[in-house]
Protein backbone atom coordinates (compact mmCIF):
# COMPACT_ATOMS: atom_id res chain seq x y z
CA UNK A 1 0.00 0.00 0.00
CA UNK A 2 1.56 3.57 -1.39
CA UNK A 3 0.63 6.16 1.49
CA UNK A 4 3.10 8.50 0.07
CA UNK A 5 1.00 12.21 -0.76
CA UNK A 6 1.20 13.27 -3.71
CA UNK A 7 2.88 16.32 -4.14
CA UNK A 8 1.27 19.25 -5.92
CA UNK A 9 3.77 21.73 -7.62
CA UNK A 10 4.24 24.68 -9.94
CA UNK A 11 0.47 24.81 -10.77
CA UNK A 12 0.15 27.79 -13.18
CA UNK A 13 -1.57 30.77 -11.30
CA UNK A 14 -3.39 33.40 -12.88
CA UNK A 15 -5.24 36.13 -11.00
CA UNK A 16 -8.51 37.42 -13.30
CA UNK A 17 -9.14 40.97 -11.91
CA UNK A 18 -11.41 43.78 -12.82
CA UNK A 19 -13.57 46.75 -11.04
CA UNK A 20 -17.56 45.54 -10.91
CA UNK A 21 -19.57 44.59 -13.41
CA UNK A 22 -16.28 44.40 -16.00
CA UNK A 23 -17.23 40.77 -16.97
CA UNK A 24 -14.76 38.63 -15.05
CA UNK A 25 -16.68 35.75 -14.64
CA UNK A 26 -17.89 36.06 -18.42
CA UNK A 27 -13.87 35.89 -19.24
CA UNK A 28 -13.56 32.89 -16.88
CA UNK A 29 -16.67 31.12 -18.23
CA UNK A 30 -14.93 31.77 -21.81
CA UNK A 31 -11.63 30.47 -20.58
CA UNK A 32 -13.24 27.17 -19.44
CA UNK A 33 -15.40 26.54 -22.48
CA UNK A 34 -11.89 26.53 -24.09
CA UNK A 35 -9.83 24.95 -21.75
CA UNK A 36 -8.09 21.59 -23.35
CA UNK A 37 -10.77 18.79 -22.15
CA UNK A 38 -7.97 16.63 -20.45
CA UNK A 39 -7.20 19.26 -17.97
CA UNK A 40 -8.35 20.07 -14.50
CA UNK A 41 -8.83 23.53 -13.84
CA UNK A 42 -10.03 24.94 -10.40
CA UNK A 43 -11.27 28.19 -9.98
CA UNK A 44 -11.23 30.48 -6.85
CA UNK A 45 -13.49 32.84 -6.59
CA UNK A 46 -14.08 35.77 -3.98
CA UNK A 47 -16.98 37.95 -3.49
CA UNK A 48 -17.74 41.37 -2.07
CA UNK A 49 -20.94 40.21 -0.61
CA UNK A 50 -21.64 37.23 1.92
CA UNK A 51 -24.03 35.18 -0.23
CA UNK A 52 -21.85 33.83 -2.75
CA UNK A 53 -23.57 33.94 -6.42
CA UNK A 54 -20.21 32.91 -8.89
CA UNK A 55 -19.41 29.45 -7.93
CA UNK A 56 -23.08 28.79 -8.64
CA UNK A 57 -23.12 30.35 -12.00
CA UNK A 58 -20.02 29.06 -12.80
CA UNK A 59 -20.85 25.63 -11.51
CA UNK A 60 -24.12 25.47 -13.03
CA UNK A 61 -22.71 25.48 -16.58
CA UNK A 62 -19.33 23.32 -15.76
CA UNK A 63 -19.13 20.60 -13.37
CA UNK A 64 -16.22 18.60 -11.95
CA UNK A 65 -16.86 15.71 -14.58
CA UNK A 66 -15.84 18.06 -17.14
CA UNK A 67 -12.77 18.90 -15.61
CA UNK A 68 -13.58 21.70 -13.43
CA UNK A 69 -13.51 22.58 -9.78
CA UNK A 70 -14.77 26.02 -7.87
CA UNK A 71 -14.92 27.05 -4.27
CA UNK A 72 -15.71 30.41 -3.09
CA UNK A 73 -14.51 33.12 -0.67
CA UNK A 74 -17.76 35.34 -0.29
CA UNK A 75 -17.41 38.24 2.12
CA UNK A 76 -15.16 40.18 1.04
CA UNK A 77 -12.19 37.87 3.66
CA UNK A 78 -9.89 36.87 0.36
CA UNK A 79 -8.86 40.55 -0.08
CA UNK A 80 -6.63 40.41 3.26
CA UNK A 81 -3.67 38.42 2.41
CA UNK A 82 -3.41 37.44 6.17
CA UNK A 83 -7.29 36.06 6.26
CA UNK A 84 -7.32 32.23 7.22
CA UNK A 85 -10.10 31.83 5.14
CA UNK A 86 -8.47 32.42 1.23
CA UNK A 87 -5.44 29.88 2.69
CA UNK A 88 -8.05 27.36 3.84
CA UNK A 89 -10.50 27.62 0.57
CA UNK A 90 -7.18 27.07 -1.50
CA UNK A 91 -5.15 24.65 0.10
CA UNK A 92 -8.66 22.20 -0.26
CA UNK A 93 -9.48 22.95 -3.73
CA UNK A 94 -5.81 22.05 -4.79
CA UNK A 95 -6.04 18.95 -3.01
CA UNK A 96 -9.34 18.36 -4.30
CA UNK A 97 -8.49 19.44 -7.81
CA UNK A 98 -4.95 18.47 -8.37
CA UNK A 99 -5.29 21.44 -11.17
CA UNK A 100 -3.51 21.37 -14.29
CA UNK A 101 -4.16 25.37 -13.84
CA UNK A 102 -5.72 27.71 -11.18
CA UNK A 103 -7.65 30.72 -11.91
CA UNK A 104 -8.37 33.45 -9.14
CA UNK A 105 -11.02 35.89 -9.22
CA UNK A 106 -10.83 38.99 -6.49
CA UNK A 107 -14.09 40.52 -6.21
CA UNK A 108 -14.27 43.58 -8.18
CA UNK A 109 -13.69 45.47 -4.47
CA UNK A 110 -10.60 43.62 -3.35
CA UNK A 111 -7.01 44.75 -2.68
CA UNK A 112 -5.11 42.48 -5.56
CA UNK A 113 -1.66 43.09 -4.00
CA UNK A 114 -2.47 41.50 -0.93
CA UNK A 115 -3.61 38.33 -2.58
CA UNK A 116 -0.20 38.91 -4.93
CA UNK A 117 1.82 39.03 -1.89
CA UNK A 118 0.13 35.81 -0.55
CA UNK A 119 0.25 33.90 -3.67
CA UNK A 120 4.19 34.65 -4.12
CA UNK A 121 4.83 34.05 -0.08
CA UNK A 122 7.33 31.05 1.05
CA UNK A 123 4.02 28.59 1.57
CA UNK A 124 3.30 29.08 -2.35
CA UNK A 125 6.49 29.00 -3.57
CA UNK A 126 6.75 25.69 -4.44
CA UNK A 127 2.81 25.19 -5.03
CA UNK A 128 2.46 27.98 -7.36
CA UNK A 129 3.88 29.02 -10.76
CA UNK A 130 2.34 32.77 -10.58
CA UNK A 131 1.74 33.68 -14.59
CA UNK A 132 -0.07 36.10 -16.11
CA UNK A 133 -2.37 38.56 -13.97
CA UNK A 134 -5.28 39.57 -16.52
CA UNK A 135 -7.17 43.40 -15.84
CA UNK A 136 -10.25 43.54 -16.90
CA UNK A 137 -11.60 47.34 -17.66
CA UNK A 138 -14.26 49.20 -19.00
CA UNK A 139 -12.36 52.01 -20.99
CA UNK A 140 -16.11 54.10 -21.06
CA UNK A 141 -15.27 54.71 -16.82
CA UNK A 142 -12.43 56.53 -17.34
CA UNK A 143 -14.41 59.33 -17.60
CA UNK A 144 -16.05 58.61 -14.12
CA UNK A 145 -14.57 59.60 -10.80
CA UNK A 146 -15.88 56.97 -8.83
CA UNK A 147 -13.44 54.82 -10.86
CA UNK A 148 -10.48 56.99 -11.66
CA UNK A 149 -10.01 57.81 -8.15
CA UNK A 150 -10.65 54.71 -6.29
CA UNK A 151 -7.62 53.31 -4.75
CA UNK A 152 -8.94 49.52 -5.94
CA UNK A 153 -9.08 50.25 -9.29
CA UNK A 154 -5.94 52.20 -9.72
CA UNK A 155 -4.15 49.10 -8.07
CA UNK A 156 -6.01 46.51 -10.41
CA UNK A 157 -4.17 48.95 -13.16
CA UNK A 158 -1.05 49.26 -11.68
CA UNK A 159 -0.37 45.17 -11.26
CA UNK A 160 -1.60 43.69 -14.61
CA UNK A 161 0.83 41.96 -16.80
CA UNK A 162 -1.87 42.34 -19.22
CA UNK A 163 -4.88 45.23 -19.83
CA UNK A 164 -8.18 43.15 -20.77
CA UNK A 165 -10.48 46.23 -22.31
CA UNK A 166 -13.84 44.54 -22.21
CA UNK A 167 -16.86 45.47 -23.80
CA UNK A 168 -14.69 47.08 -26.79
CA UNK A 169 -17.60 46.98 -29.21
CA UNK A 170 -19.25 50.23 -27.15
CA UNK A 171 -16.40 52.41 -27.23
CA UNK A 172 -15.44 55.56 -29.46
CA UNK A 173 -12.12 56.18 -30.29
CA UNK A 174 -11.61 58.23 -27.29
CA UNK A 175 -12.30 56.05 -25.14
CA UNK A 176 -9.14 53.88 -26.00
CA UNK A 177 -7.41 57.04 -26.44
CA UNK A 178 -7.82 57.88 -22.81
CA UNK A 179 -7.11 54.16 -21.87
CA UNK A 180 -3.57 54.46 -23.68
CA UNK A 181 -2.93 57.43 -22.13
CA UNK A 182 -4.52 56.03 -18.36
CA UNK A 183 -2.02 53.02 -18.71
CA UNK A 184 0.86 55.00 -19.17
CA UNK A 185 0.22 56.78 -16.23
CA UNK A 186 -0.88 54.05 -13.74
CA UNK A 187 0.26 50.86 -15.30
CA UNK A 188 3.48 48.74 -15.74
CA UNK A 189 5.88 49.89 -18.71
CA UNK A 190 6.03 46.66 -20.21
CA UNK A 191 1.70 45.52 -19.62
CA UNK A 192 0.28 44.66 -22.96
CA UNK A 193 -3.40 45.85 -23.70
CA UNK A 194 -5.73 43.70 -25.83
CA UNK A 195 -9.04 43.85 -26.50
CA UNK A 196 -12.45 42.18 -25.82
CA UNK A 197 -15.95 41.39 -26.19
CA UNK A 198 -18.58 39.82 -23.44
CA UNK A 199 -15.36 38.01 -21.68
CA UNK A 200 -13.73 36.23 -24.93
CA UNK A 201 -10.10 36.25 -24.75
CA UNK A 202 -7.48 34.21 -26.08
CA UNK A 203 -7.06 31.12 -24.04
CA UNK A 204 -2.94 31.62 -24.68
CA UNK A 205 -2.97 35.12 -22.85
CA UNK A 206 -3.32 33.34 -19.61
CA UNK A 207 0.45 31.71 -20.78
CA UNK A 208 3.64 33.48 -19.38
CA UNK A 209 5.70 34.38 -16.43
CA UNK A 210 4.03 37.70 -14.31
CA UNK A 211 6.45 39.95 -14.19
CA UNK A 212 5.79 40.94 -10.16
CA UNK A 213 6.72 43.92 -8.51
CA UNK A 214 4.65 43.31 -4.51
CA UNK A 215 5.31 45.54 -1.73
CA UNK A 216 4.23 45.03 1.61
CA UNK A 217 0.98 47.12 1.85
CA UNK A 218 -1.48 46.82 4.33
CA UNK A 219 -5.12 47.84 3.56
CA UNK A 220 -7.65 50.06 5.88
CA UNK A 221 -10.46 47.62 5.95
CA UNK A 222 -11.40 44.74 9.17
CA UNK A 223 -13.69 41.95 8.64
CA UNK A 224 -15.28 39.94 11.91
CA UNK A 225 -14.07 36.35 11.61
CA UNK A 226 -15.58 35.22 14.44
CA UNK A 227 -18.98 35.67 12.95
CA UNK A 228 -20.39 33.26 10.79
CA UNK A 229 -21.56 34.09 7.11
CA UNK A 230 -24.84 33.63 5.68
CA UNK A 231 -23.55 31.49 3.31
CA UNK A 232 -22.77 29.35 5.83
CA UNK A 233 -25.75 29.36 7.85
CA UNK A 234 -28.96 26.70 8.36
CA UNK A 235 -32.72 28.08 6.92
CA UNK A 236 -34.93 29.57 9.22
CA UNK A 237 -38.79 28.71 9.08
CA UNK A 238 -38.81 31.79 6.78
CA UNK A 239 -37.03 29.74 4.11
CA UNK A 240 -34.32 33.09 3.70
CA UNK A 241 -31.82 34.59 4.70
CA UNK A 242 -30.90 38.07 4.12
CA UNK A 243 -26.97 39.37 4.19
CA UNK A 244 -26.14 43.12 4.08
CA UNK A 245 -22.17 44.11 3.56
CA UNK A 246 -20.53 47.72 2.98
CA UNK A 247 -16.75 48.53 2.65
CA UNK A 248 -14.87 50.83 -0.34
CA UNK A 249 -17.92 52.95 -1.12
CA UNK A 250 -20.20 50.55 -1.93
CA UNK A 251 -23.09 48.48 -0.44
CA UNK A 252 -24.26 44.89 -1.14
CA UNK A 253 -27.41 43.41 0.07
CA UNK A 254 -28.24 39.38 -0.95
CA UNK A 255 -30.50 36.72 -0.20
CA UNK A 256 -30.58 32.96 -0.34
CA UNK A 257 -33.66 30.68 -0.12
CA UNK A 258 -34.37 27.34 0.24
CA UNK A 259 -34.94 25.16 -2.49
CA UNK A 260 -38.46 24.99 -1.51
CA UNK A 261 -38.94 28.16 -2.72
CA UNK A 262 -39.98 28.77 -6.31
CA UNK A 263 -39.95 32.01 -8.07
CA UNK A 264 -42.40 33.40 -10.66
CA UNK A 265 -40.11 33.19 -14.01
CA UNK A 266 -41.91 36.33 -15.89
CA UNK A 267 -42.07 38.60 -12.85
CA UNK A 268 -38.79 37.79 -11.34
CA UNK A 269 -37.49 38.53 -15.20
CA UNK A 270 -39.02 42.03 -15.18
CA UNK A 271 -37.84 42.44 -11.15
CA UNK A 272 -34.23 42.15 -12.51
CA UNK A 273 -34.03 43.76 -15.48
CA UNK A 274 -35.58 46.94 -14.00
CA UNK A 275 -32.83 47.50 -11.31
CA UNK A 276 -30.75 50.34 -11.68
CA UNK A 277 -27.64 49.42 -10.02
CA UNK A 278 -23.97 48.58 -10.34
CA UNK A 279 -23.75 44.95 -10.48
CA UNK A 280 -26.42 42.16 -10.21
CA UNK A 281 -25.72 38.35 -9.49
CA UNK A 282 -28.25 35.66 -9.32
CA UNK A 283 -29.26 32.17 -10.04
CA UNK A 284 -33.12 30.79 -9.28
CA UNK A 285 -35.24 28.45 -9.43
CA UNK A 286 -38.72 29.33 -11.05
CA UNK A 287 -41.65 27.82 -12.68
CA UNK A 288 -39.53 27.67 -16.21
CA UNK A 289 -36.75 26.32 -14.94
CA UNK A 290 -33.14 27.25 -13.38
CA UNK A 291 -31.39 30.32 -14.60
CA UNK A 292 -28.92 32.54 -13.56
CA UNK A 293 -28.59 36.55 -14.00
CA UNK A 294 -25.74 38.86 -14.61
CA UNK A 295 -26.38 42.90 -14.76
CA UNK A 296 -24.18 45.64 -14.82
CA UNK A 297 -25.61 49.34 -15.59
CA UNK A 298 -25.65 48.76 -19.26
CA UNK A 299 -26.16 44.85 -19.64
CA UNK A 300 -28.67 42.08 -18.39
CA UNK A 301 -28.05 38.60 -19.27
CA UNK A 302 -30.40 35.54 -18.74
CA UNK A 303 -28.72 31.95 -19.11
CA UNK A 304 -30.37 28.53 -18.50
CA UNK A 305 -28.16 26.38 -16.21
CA UNK A 306 -27.67 22.52 -15.42
CA UNK A 307 -27.81 22.81 -12.01
CA UNK A 308 -29.09 25.17 -9.05
CA UNK A 309 -29.01 23.68 -5.60
CA UNK A 310 -30.59 26.91 -4.09
CA UNK A 311 -31.97 30.52 -5.15
CA UNK A 312 -29.36 33.43 -4.81
CA UNK A 313 -28.79 37.11 -5.58
CA UNK A 314 -26.25 39.51 -4.17
CA UNK A 315 -27.37 43.50 -5.09
CA UNK A 316 -24.14 45.63 -4.73
CA UNK A 317 -24.50 49.38 -5.36
CA UNK A 318 -23.81 52.69 -3.99
CA UNK A 319 -27.05 53.42 -2.43
CA UNK A 320 -29.61 50.30 -2.24
CA UNK A 321 -33.33 50.91 -2.64
CA UNK A 322 -35.51 49.75 1.13
CA UNK A 323 -38.05 48.26 -1.40
CA UNK A 324 -35.88 45.73 -2.59
CA UNK A 325 -36.73 42.59 -0.18
CA UNK A 326 -40.73 43.39 -0.82
CA UNK A 327 -39.83 43.72 -4.43
CA UNK A 328 -38.33 40.55 -4.65
CA UNK A 329 -40.57 38.66 -1.91
CA UNK A 330 -43.38 39.41 -4.80
CA UNK A 331 -41.83 36.57 -7.04
CA UNK A 332 -42.33 33.97 -5.31
CA UNK A 333 -44.97 31.82 -6.46
CA UNK A 334 -43.96 28.35 -3.59
CA UNK A 335 -42.98 28.60 -0.11
CA UNK A 336 -41.52 26.29 2.15
CA UNK A 337 -45.30 25.98 4.22
CA UNK A 338 -46.87 25.17 1.09
CA UNK A 339 -44.49 22.66 -0.01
Amino acid sequence: MNNKKEVIQSVPTNIITGFLGVGKTSAILQFLKNKPLTERWAVLVNEFGEIGIDGSLIAGQQTAEQGVFIREVPGGCMCCAAGVPMKIALNQLLKTAKPDRLLIEPTGLGHPKEILQLLTSEHYQHTLCLQKTLTLVDARNLKDQRYTQHETFNQQIAIADTIVANKSDLYQDEDKLRLNEYMTLHGKTDAQLIYAQQGNIDIQQLSGKSNIEVRNSHSHHHHNTEKRLASELDFPDCGYIKAENKGEGFVSIGWRFSAKIMFNHQQLFTFLNKLKVQRVKAVFITDKGLFGYNATEDRFTEIALEQCLESRIEIINQQLDKRLETQLLSCIITTVSDS
